[in-house]
């Protein structure tokens, strides 16, 4: 089992927004905002049905970034 390191506090996601160069702000796991239950789900089940083909071979935690400045979202995939 991989630990990704945003989600338990490790580390803190530092990226620049393509659009306006702003900082941008770590969200969370783009899977808990698919359902009001998805975020109870098991991490790995989850994967499988994401959208993101490799994020589960490849211990991969796709976070949802934004841009508090211009709006412009993104998905990240944070090696775990």
């Amino acid at each position: 089992m991989a630990i990704c390191p945003i989600c338990n506090g490790f580390e803190e996601m530092k990226a620049n927004c393509s659009s306006c160069g702003k900082e941008l702000t770590d969200s969370g796991r783009i899977m808990d905002y698919y359902d009001d239950y998805s975020a109870y789900m098991p991490i790995d089940q989850m994967k499988m049905e994401d959208g993101f083909p490799n994020d589960f071979k490849e211990k991969e935690c796709p976070h949802l970034v934004k841009c508090s400045v211009c709006g412009n979202e993104v998905v990240r995939l944070i090696k775990e």
